[in-house]
Order: structure tokens, then sequence, then C-alpha cells
């Protein structure tokens, strides 16, 4: 695991998978796949010595880096948070995307029996790929007791010796793990959060981010329709990097705005490389590249709460 990030809503990332593939607009200048074709011929400069981590992952084109649609589980990643005694929020999966059809079920099965073995750390897991969290979460797990999930779980317990004593299977969902999906606009917001509200989780979240367009979040809070399962926490963002696209500040202020009046909790975490003024229409001049520095932001966006 990482030692430290500079992604303000965790404490450190966790990549036990490498590979994706853009689902969405979302994806268009998105840094992971930046940073793997980056890698996928090493990177001098650094001293790698022609390391390539994400060689077949990743290639560089003419158009710039291009994730190839390879998806794999890191053997040598998988057992990292195991180490690690302090708790630690962990964003999972800050390269990839655990839930990519190239990957096998199995494979996922392995990733949350570790999660299962480390309750001193929370596990923030984030997805565009809702349909498929669904469909695995919807296999008979943990009670089936052939199955890979159990089995690599008692192989962790056998294989580490500061667990040999670990308790029981935990209940499920896993306590400790937390389950989101990113949404850039209402389009994916009407498709990806109902099948989170599906899917079984103790902590259910949003990352709009990048935003690039305006979500009305209200159907997906508690009380809806009498529904009693609802989402829990909103991370929201403006793009940020080259090519960043406009990101209206209002968004951010109306996505507070619904959080606060549900209850939900809402961390606004930058206003991006291009945030726009609301009413003028122009773009705010800000030092910070990213615009994560809320010292610069208007006393009402300055929110970063956690859900409790």
């Amino acid at each position: 695991m990482s030692q430290h990030t500079s992604i303000e809503w965790t404490d450190c990332t966790w990549n036990p998978t490498r590979g994706c593939s853009r689902v969405s607009e979302g994806c268009r200048n998105c840094y992971a796949e930046k940073i793997a074709g980056r890698f996928s011929k090493g990177d001098l400069d650094n001293h790698n010595n022609g390391d390539q981590p994400f060689h077949g992952f990743a290639v560089l084109t003419p158009s710039g880096p291009r994730w190839t649609g390879n998806v794999g589980l890191i053997e040598e990643k998988l057992s990292e948070p195991l180490h690690r005694r302090n708790p630690r929020r962990v964003f999972v999966n800050s390269m990839s995307d655990l839930f990519h059809e190239a990957l096998s079920d199995e494979a996922i099965d392995r990733v949350f029996a570790v999660m299962a073995l480390c309750p001193q750390h929370t596990f923030q897991v984030l997805t565009k790929r809702a349909a498929r969290m669904l469909d695995w979460a919807r296999l008979p797990r943990p009670r089936h007791r052939e199955s890979t999930w159990w089995e690599e779980w008692r192989c962790l317990v056998r294989s580490e010796k500061h667990l040999a004593h670990a308790p029981s299977l935990p209940a499920w969902p896993l306590p400790n793990v937390w389950l989101g999906v990113s949404v850039e606009d209402q389009k994916t917001a009407d498709e990806r959060i109902p099948l989170l509200l599906q899917t079984p989780a103790a902590v259910r979240f949003v990352s709009y981010e990048p935003a690039l367009g305006p979500v009305n979040f209200r159907s997906f809070f508690r009380g809806r329709m009498g529904s009693n399962i609802g989402l829990d926490w909103i991370i929201v963002g403006g793009e940020s990097g080259p090519g960043a696209r406009p990101f209206d500040v209002q968004w951010a202020r109306t996505t507070i705005e619904q959080c606060k009046s549900a209850g939900v909790a809402c961390f606004a975490k930058q206003l991006g490389a291009n945030p726009i003024h609301p009413i003028r229409s122009v773009r705010l001049k800000l030092s910070d590249p990213k615009g994560g520095n809320w010292g610069e932001w208007p006393a009402d966006l300055r929110v970063r709460e956690f859900p409790k």
C-alpha cells in the first residue's frame, strides 16, 4: 500500500489489480491511464531501470496513452494490507476497477478475502461498473464453504502467522468495506446509483468526479418512496490536468445543499483546473492548479465530511 496519497478523502491507496478500459465521458482524461502509459515502458527519469509494471495493461499511441483492456490480479500486492496494523482508510484500486469485466469472480473473491481479514482498516471501493458489482454481490458468499472466497480466507489465515487466531468469518456485507460508484452527470447517476443501492454494503457512496453536468441526488437518499436504503456519502470535484473540462461551481453548491437537507455526508474535494463562476460564466482564477486549496473557495463550499 502507498504510504501517503494526494487524494484528500483517503489515507492511502492499495492496487491489487492493474488495467482498465474506458466506459464513459468521465474516462476521457483518466489520470490512471496516463500514469499507466508512462510506466508501460518504464520511467528511466525516475531510475526505475526500465521497470514496466503496466506492460501489457497500457500502451503509448499517437493519440496518447491508452488502456489495452487487459486486467489482472497482482499477486505480490494482494497481501499488503495484512501487514499494516495501524487503522487506515484505504482506497482500493486507484489505478484500476475491481469490477472490470475482464477480472474473474475468483480474483475479486481474493481481494475481498484480504479485506475481511483486516478489520482495522476501512476499505473504499469505487467502480463505474455497477452492474458487475451487483452481479458479483449476488453470488452465494460467504456462507458457501466451497467458494473461492471462503478458501482464500482460510489459506490466508494459515499462511499469515499473526492471523493464526483470526476470528470466525465476519458478517456479510463486510462492515469495513464501503462500496461506491463514480458518476459524472445525471445520465450516469441514473444508470449506476440504483444498482449501487441494490448492492449489500456497510456504506454506499458516490464520487461525483469529474463532475461534467448537474446531478439531482434527491431520489437516491433514504426516505424516498419509503425506502430505508440510500446514499451515505457524496464526494464532489472538478476535473484537473491538461484539457480539463469546465466545472460549474454551482454543481458543488447544489450537491452540498442536497446532502445537508438529507443528512448525508458530503466531501468537496476540489474545484478542478477549469472552475466556472455560476453567474458570470467566467473562469475563476485560483492559484492551485487542481483547485484544491479550499482557502480560495467560497465559505459555503468548504465542506469535508465523512459518513458516521
